[in-house]
């Protein structure tokens, strides 16, 4: 297998599952732009609003290049029937339950969706003889990491909540179809990805939606906590790069590499809205880690990776998104 053999997924149809989602939309979009076809598979749940859903594929559906199929990752007939009639030459499969504290208890659903589900996308596709294969995984799986920054390397054998407990499973089940398949299968650790588009349950819109009503805004630990902002143009960057390389089997993180003060990251909000936060400062659940930090050098040799969206100009566009879509 030529590892380094570069394929742009323009040259051929790409499934995205989750395209409907925040990450999974952004990614169409990018690929439609740059010549791909996309087949987007997405169940349209009711974890948050599916209107809200909607309206992220607006502009994908504008094109004849896209395809939506409403089906769950569960469903595997459903799953193959996509392959069988769109053949997919590469995969993004970006769909998952999200949420560390929304896991918390719920490990059967995030074992059923996450890692079954999974199996089935990669199941099919070994049937169908697509071995370009990236996942979406999660800086969640470091958990409470001595290592800073958080390394590739790093075992991660002890995740905080079911979510990346799932994250992890599925990674280590990639690694099955390389070796056994001939599969090239990257999973991405995003971390802390936010822009326009953002989740309702992320913490982005959750302080920006809080301070605008003048509702209180809760901060862990007094905002001591550091989390590694990645803004989502940064993000569909590394997932577009590797889906034009045949890798292999790695695991790479796409972060921004710079950890942000929650206090801070509050503060530049604060700012953009114009009003105070009405803070409420509880102690940290253990689902949360003090912090998160990507060493992002493998990202940068393996996929011309470059984060070039600091938090101050990031959160900007996300509250400038935000007041035309969300407030008015």
């Amino acid at each position: 297998m030529n590892t380094h053999d570069d394929a742009p997924p323009a040259q051929g149809t790409v499934l995205v599952t989750g395209a409907a989602g925040f990450i999974g939309s952004h990614v169409t979009d990018r690929l439609l732009a740059g010549g791909a076809s996309v087949v987007g598979v997405d169940n349209f749940n009711e974890y948050y609003n599916p209107q809200r859903k909607r309206q992220n594929l607006e502009a994908a559906q504008q094109r004849d290049r896209f395809t939506l199929i409403e089906a769950d990752l569960r469903d595997v007939d459903a799953i193959g029937r996509a392959f069988d009639e769109h053949r997919p030459t590469a995969v993004a499969h970006l769909g998952a339950y999200g949420g560390v504290r929304y896991s918390v208890g719920r490990a059967k659903l995030y074992n059923d969706v996450n890692v079954t589900g999974s199996v089935n996308v990669l199941e099919v596709a070994r049937e169908h003889e697509v071995d370009q294969f990236v996942f979406a995984s999660t800086s969640s799986v470091y958990g409470h990491s001595q290592r800073v920054p958080f390394v590739e390397t790093d075992p991660c054998n002890q995740p905080l909540a079911p979510y990346p407990a799932s994250k992890k499973m599925v990674e280590v089940l990639g690694y099955t179809y390389h070796l056994l398949h001939s599969m090239n299968f990257t999973a991405l650790r995003f971390f802390s990805v936010y822009g326009p588009r953002g989740r309702p349950d992320m913490m982005p819109f959750l302080v920006t939606d809080h301070i605008v009503k003048g509702e209180p805004v809760t901060l862990f630990d007094a905002g001591k906590m550091k989390r590694d902002w990645t803004y989502i143009n940064d993000i569909v960057d590394g997932v577009v790069a590797a889906l034009g390389r045949r890798l292999g089997y790695q695991i790479i993180n796409l972060g921004h590499g710079q950890p942000v003060l929650m206090t801070q990251f509050v503060a530049i909000i604060e700012k953009l809205v114009g009003r105070k936060a009405q803070l409420e400062n509880p102690p940290a659940p253990p689902s949360e880690p003090k912090i998160t930090f990507a060493d992002i050098d493998k990202a940068r040799q393996l996929l011309d990776y470059n984060p070039r969206i600091n938090v101050d100009d990031g959160l900007e566009q996300f509250y400038k998104w935000y007041q035309r879509h969300v407030a008015n």
